[in-house]
C-alpha cells in the first residue's frame, strides 16, 4: 500500500501546498478532506470512498464539496464520511446549506459514536481518541495485519498528552506541525503544534517513523519546520526517521 499526501498544509492554501488530505488508493481511504482533495482523481481505483475526518474546520474538509466531480467522471458512486456527529451535523447544515452549495451529494455520513471500538474498515481495525484542539478534534489509528499508521492532527502536542498512549507501537505516526519552535506561544493560542515538542514527544513515545506534515502554509522554503536549527539544539530528541511531508509526497507502506 502507499500513503499518498494530497495536501499538507494548515488553515490555507499557498502556491506549493494544499490543505490536509491523505489518500491510500488500494483501499480507498482517505484522511481528511482539505483541497488537497482535488488532486484524488487519477487515484481512485474502487467505486466507494472512506473518509475519516478529523474535526470540522474548512481546511479539512472544503474538499468534500470537489467529490461531486469525481462522482460523474470516475467509477467512484458511494463515499462513506466518518466523524463525530457533531461536525458531521455542522457540515451538512453549513458548508452544504443550499445558500452556501447547490446541491447535497449523495454521501452516507457515519457518525463515530454509532460504531464499535475499535472498528472494522479497508481490512483494518480503527481507532478513534480525542484531540486537544478549539472545537474539537480526534485522530486515528489504523492497523492491517502487516503495516500501522497513526493519525495526529490540529492539537498540541504536550508530554501528558493522552493521545500518546494510543499511537503506541505505530510503525508510522503522521502528525501535524504546524509552528516552528520560534512560534510556540502562537501554536499554544491556536491549538497547534511546534517542532521540537512533536520531536521529543514522538521520540519518547518509542516512535521510529515519524512524518510532519499540516505545515504553516506561509513557510516557504526548503526547511519550514527550521529543523536544521531544531535538531542542532535538541540532539538525541526525535525519532529515527523524520520525513517533513510536501504535496505529493508517496511513502509506501511497509510491512513489519
Amino acid at each position: 500500500m502507499q500513503l499518498h499526501f494530497l495536501g499538507t498544509a494548515g488553515y490555507h492554501p499557498s502556491e506549493t501546498r494544499h490543505t490536509s488530505c491523505l489518500f491510500i488508493p488500494e483501499v480507498s481511504l482517505m484522511l481528511d478532506a482539505g483541497t488537497g482533495l482535488f488532486r484524488v482523481g487519477p487515484l481512485i481505483q474502487r467505486d466507494s470512498l472512506d473518509i475519516l475526518l478529523s474535526h470540522a474546520h474548512l481546511d479539512h474538509i472544503f474538499g468534500l464539496t470537489f467529490l461531486l466531480d469525481f462522482l460523474a467522471t470516475t467509477q467512484l458512486s458511494k463515499v462513506r464520511v466518518y466523524g463525530e456527529r457533531a461536525k458531521l451535523e455542522a457540515i451538512r447544515s453549513h458548508l452544504f446549506a443550499e445558500i452556501v452549495f447547490p446541491v447535497m451529494p449523495p454521501f452516507e455520513w457515519i457518525p463515530l459514536e454509532s460504531l464499535t471500538q475499535p472498528f472494522e474498515l479497508s481490512g483494518a481495525k480503527i481507532r478513534w481518541f480525542p484531540l486537544e484542539h478549539p472545537g474539537g478534534s480526534v485522530g486515528y489509528r489504523i492497523d492491517w495485519p502487516s503495516v500501522s499508521i497513526a493519525y495526529v492532527t490540529d492539537t498540541t502536542s504536550r508530554p501528558t498528552s493522552a493521545y500518546w498512549k494510543e499511537v503506541e507501537g505505530v510503525d508510522w505516526l503522521v502528525h501535524e506541525c504546524n509552528f516552528t519552535d520560534a512560534q510556540q506561544e502562537f501554536a499554544e493560542l491556536t491549538g497547534h503544534s511546534w517542532s521540537s515538542a512533536v520531536l521529543e514527544n514522538a521520540r519518547r513515545a518509542g516512535i521510529s517513523k515519524l512524518v510532519l506534515t499540516h505545515m504553516n502554509p506561509l513557510a516557504l522554503g526548503s526547511d519550514p519546520l527550521d529543523l536544521s536549527t531544531t535538531t542542532a539544539s535538541h540532539a538525541n530528541g526525535s525519532p529515527e526517521h523524520v520525513i517533513v511531508a510536501e504535496d505529493r509526497l508517496v511513502i509506501p507502506l511497509s510491512s513489519r
